[in-house]
């Protein structure tokens, strides 16, 4: 991405002085094809790790396994959903005019909080929701071969 970005500031004329436009697309394709790639393998665990523990441990264990992801993952869940919003609602409330409003040193500190607190609260604390189902899901599927 970076060299990207380098790259039009060189060829594209007039982009540092803000008299042309970036092409967006391409910065949004290697980020999307980037975010893809790195979830190859969280994705593979989710369906890979209850097969490996129901063949080789059996349905206890699988049971086991699926209960501790569960519980794991909710909890994980609600503390980014929690910590996220919490970020946003101090950028907005510093930004409103308290410990120094816009521009202050509290102002650039709750901004940088808000960035990591977004994606938290709407990426990733959802999308464990989908891993935990996931996971029960070809649980379920195998159930009837580990009897």
């Amino acid at each position: 991405m970076v060299s990207e970005v380098r790259r039009q500031f060189t060829e594209i004329r007039g982009l540092l002085e803000g008299k042309a436009e970036p092409d967006i697309e391409r910065c949004v394709a290697i980020s999307t094809r980037g975010a893809l790639r790195e979830m190859i393998l969280p994705g593979l665990s989710a369906v890979i790790a209850p097969i490996l523990i129901g063949f080789t441990l059996g349905p206890q264990a699988l049971g086991g396994f699926l209960a501790g992801a569960t519980l794991a993952g909710v909890l994980l869940a609600l503390f980014m959903a929690n910590a996220g919003g919490a970020w946003d609602n101090a950028k907005k409330y510093i930004e409103s005019g308290e410990y120094g409003g816009k521009g202050s040193d509290a102002h650039k500190a709750a901004v940088v909080g808000d960035t990591v607190g977004d994606p938290f609260k709407d990426t990733t604390g959802p999308s464990m929701n989908i891993l935990i189902k996931l996971m029960a899901i070809v649980a379920l599927v195998l159930a009837p071969m580990l009897k």
